[in-house]
């Protein structure tokens, strides 16, 4: 059996005559099956859009990169992240979701990894990174941020 393309989970097919036989002896029924989509490792489904995860290293992140997505199908998609990207952002990779009459999206939540402080030149460059950008306070710059967000949104924070 083929299942057409665009089906949703939840979504009923009915094959016809293919059901048990009628009391009787009479004519088989229909077959319905319900559809059921099993959790795929990377990629999660909300309607006809898949979401997954994108690790990125910190200096794609900070000064963009061009960076490969395998798809469910196992091909590859090249996805550009901008320069600034932060992790918990969304890329939105419009009609390459489920197939469907209108095509899903392929939403991108981005991650940064980071390198072990235990490589001795990673926590070289940490070190050298923490001297030269003292006066960075990544506490003072999320809640800028984050007041940024809810002033955009009408919306105020309280605690």
């Amino acid at each position: 059996m083929r299942i057409p393309a665009g089906v949703k989970a939840g979504q009923v097919i009915r094959l016809a005559g293919q059901g048990g036989a009628g009391l009787g002896g009479g004519a088989a029924g229909d077959l319905l099956l319900e559809v059921q989509f099993r959790p795929h490792p990377h990629f999660r489904v909300d309607g006809a859009d898949l979401i997954a995860d994108l690790a990125l290293a910190p200096w794609e992140a900070a000064l963009g990169a061009v960076v490969p997505v395998t798809l469910p199908d196992g091909s590859t998609l090249k996805v550009r992240v901008p320069a600034g990207a932060q992790g918990g952002q969304r890329l939105t990779v419009r009609g390459k979701g489920l197939p469907a009459r209108k095509p899903g999206d392929l939403d991108l939540l981005l991650a940064i990894w980071l390198p072990s402080a235990f490589d001795p030149r990673a926590k070289a460059l940490y070190e050298r990174m923490a001297s030269e950008l003292a006066d960075f306070d990544a506490r003072k710059v999320a809640a800028a941020e984050a007041e940024r967000a809810g002033a955009s949104t009408g919306t105020k924070e309280t605690r």
